[in-house]
C-alpha cells in the first residue's frame, strides 16, 4: 500500500509539470524576461555600473558592453566579493560561496545568492517530480534515499559561508526528506573520501534503499564495497532500489558495469548541476538529452565550439541554437556571474522543448594534430567498440602520444577494465573506427598517414583511484576528465606505477 507521502507526491508532480510548461511553451519569451531581470536587478552594482547596465536594452546591447570572461577574467570583481565588499557583481552580499579547484587561479570562490540557492534546491526537486509524472512511480519516496556528496562542513570568509556545493545543497534538504535521508549528518562530515564510503556501507546495508545518487564512479566504489561486505549483487541487497540520480559525467560508459553490480536494471534520471548554476535535468525517461531550465535566473548565450577561439566569435541566444551543433555554454546569472564561460560544451538534442546533452570540456580535448576531438566522441567510440564484447571498463581517460619510441603518433587510451581483455588490438581497432566515423578530422590524420590507429594501455585495478588520491581528488564532486591535450595525466599513472 502507498504511503501518504507517496500518494500526495503524485498530484504535487501534477502540478509542477503544469506550471512548469508555461515557460517550457514560450522559451525566447522566458529568456528576455530572465534578461531584462538580470541587468536591472545589477544595474547599480560595481560591475553593472562599469558596464553601462543602465544603457543596455537588449543582447546587442549586452554582447558590446560585457565580454566573455571566464573566471580569472572576473577574478578581480569575485576577489572585492571574498573580500566582503557588497554590491559588487550582485546586489548585497552573497548567502555561500561554492569552493571549487581552479586550474591556474587555485581555490575559486562561486557566490550563491538569496535568489539563485533556491533555484538549484527547486531543480533537484522538480527532476523527481517530472520522474514521478512520467512513470506514476512514487514508492520510492516511502523509502531511504542516499546522496554521496561532500562534507556539509562549512567555513567562514570575511562573514560569508563556503563549502563544497554539495555540502551546501545539504542544508536545504526539506523536512518532509530528513526522515529518509542517508548516510547521517556524523557520518556525512567525514572527509577522508575511503573512511567515509566505509561508514555509508555500514549505515546503510540493513536500510531500505531505494534511491541512490552521486557521481557514478563515486557510487560504483560505494556498490563494490557492498557486494564486497555481502557477496551479493546491490539489488539483492537492497531490493527496492530503483532509481539511479546522477551528474558530473556520462553514464553509458558505466551502464553495463553498474548493470553488473546491481545485477538488474534501473532507472535513472540524469542531471546537470555545478557551483555557477543548476542547467538542465532529464525530464523524459526515453528522450535523449536534458531538459535545459530556462526560468531559473540563469541568461544562456551559446558559441560554435568552431569559432570559440575567434577574435570576436558570435554570441546565440537559445533562439539561435541548432541540433547537433558543438556550443561552449556562456552564462549571465542572479549570482553574479556576467557573460560567464563555464568551460561546458553542449550540444542541442531538440529545440522543442530545448534539451541538451553535455558533450565535453572546452580546455579537455586533444588537437595536438589539429584534429580536435572532443568528450562525447571518445566516449561514443568507447561504447560502438564494446558493443558485441562482454567487456566491461571501469574509467578511462585519453591523451596524444606525439613522440613513441617507433612509428608514427597515436592516442594512447588509458583503460580499466573489470575483467580480462583476450583481444585487445580488436578492440582498440573498433574504438578507432569508430572515433573515424565521428570526427572527419581524424579519419583525414590517419588516411594521410600523420597518425596511426589508437593504442590501449591497461591501468591496474583500482588504479584511476590510486591517481586521483595521488592528486587530492578522490570522492566528492571530483571527475576524472575523458581526455586531456598532454601527457600529465599519462605520466602521473606511469609514475605510479598503475599500468599493467
Amino acid at each position: 500500500m502507498l504511503s501518504l507521502k507517496a500518494l500526495l507526491a503524485k498530484p504535487f508532480a501534477h502540478y509542477i509539470i503544469k506550471k512548469s510548461e508555461k515557460w517550457i511553451q514560450n522559451p525566447v519569451d522566458t529568456q528576455e524576461r530572465v534578461f531584462q531581470n538580470l541587468i536591472k536587478d545589477a544595474a547599480t552594482t560595481a560591475f553593472g555600473t562599469d558596464h553601462n547596465f543602465q544603457n543596455i536594452k537588449n543582447h546587442d546591447h549586452f554582447v558590446k558592453q560585457v565580454p566573455i570572461r571566464d573566471y580569472e577574467g572576473l577574478k578581480p570583481y569575485i576577489d572585492r566579493v571574498v573580500a566582503g565588499e557588497p554590491n559588487i557583481v550582485w546586489k548585497g552580499k552573497p548567502l555561500y560561496f561554492a569552493k571549487t579547484s581552479g586550474t591556474t587561479s587555485g581555490a575559486k570562490y562561486i557566490p550563491l545568492t538569496k535568489e539563485s540557492m533556491p533555484t538549484h534546491i527547486r531543480a533537484a526537486r522538480n527532476a523527481i517530480l517530472s520522474y514521478i509524472h512520467e512513470t506514476g512511480n512514487s514508492d520510492f519516496v516511502s523509502g531511504k534515499m542516499i546522496f554521496l556528496q561532500g562534507s556539509p562542513v562549512l567555513e567562514e570568509k570575511n562573514g560569508i559561508q563556503l563549502g563544497r556545493l554539495s555540502g551546501i545543497v545539504a542544508h536545504f534538504v526539506p523536512k518532509y526528506l530528513q526522515k529518509n535521508r542517508m548516510p547521517t549528518w556524523e557520518t556525512n562530515c567525514i572527509e577522508d573520501w575511503e573512511t567515509k564510503v566505509e561508514a555509508i556501507v555500514a549505515e546503510t546495508l540493513s536500510e531500505n534503499m531505494a534511491v541512490i545518487s552521486g557521481i557514478p564512479s563515486w557510487v560504483q566504489m560505494y556498490f563494490e564495497k557492498i557486494q564486497e561486505k555481502t557477496g551479493k549483487p546491490v539489488g539483492q541487497v537492497f531490493k527496492n532500489f530503483n532509481l539511479f540520480i546522477y551528474g558530473g559525467v556520462n553514464y553509458e560508459p558505466y551502464r553495463a558495469k553498474f548493470e553488473n553490480l546491481i545485477g538488474r536494471k534501473v532507472d535513472s534520471i540524469e542531471l546537470y548541476p555545478a557551483s555557477e548554476g543548476f542547467f538542465a535535468y532529464q525530464d523524459k525517461q526515453n528522450e535523449k538529452g536534458m531538459l535545459l531550465l530556462l526560468n531559473a535566473g540563469i541568461f544562456y548565450e551559446f558559441v560554435p565550439v568552431a569559432n570559440f577561439y575567434d577574435k570576436s566569435p558570435k554570441r546565440l541566444t537559445i533562439k539561435d541554437v541548432e541540433v547537433g551543433v558543438n556550443y561552449v555554454m556562456i552564462i549571465s546569472t542572479n549570482a553574479g556571474l556576467w557573460a560567464y564561460n563555464l568551460g561546458d560544451t553542449v550540444m542541442f538534442t531538440s529545440t522543442n522543448p530545448y534539451r541538451v546533452i553535455v558533450s565535453g570540456r572546452i580546455k579537455h580535448f586533444i588537437s595536438a594534430f589539429g584534429e580536435h576531438v572532443i568528450g562525447k566522441e571518445v566516449e561514443h567510440a568507447l561504447q560502438e567498440g564494446l558493443l558485441g564484447t562482454n567487456y566491461q571498463v571501469t574509467e578511462f581517460t585519453v591523451a596524444p602520444q606525439i613522440n613513441p619510441s617507433s612509428g608514427l603518433p597515436y592516442h594512447e587510451w588509458f583503460i580499466e577494465f573489470e575483467n580480462d581483455v583476450d583481444n585487445l588490438p580488436e578492440l582498440a581497432a573498433n574504438i578507432d573506427t569508430a572515433l573515424q566515423q565521428q570526427n572527419t578530422y581524424y579519419l583525414d590524420l590517419i588516411k594521410g598517414k600523420v597518425l596511426q590507429p589508437l593504442k590501449i594501455t591497461t591501468v591496474t585495478k583500482n588504479g584511476f583511484q590510486e591517481y586521483m588520491k595521488s592528486i587530492g581528488k578522490l570522492g566528492g564532486q571530483n571527475k576524472l576528465p575523458r581526455l586531456s591535450n598532454d601527457r600529465n595525466i599519462a605520466d602521473k599513472l606511469s609514475h605510479l606505477n598503475l599500468i599493467k
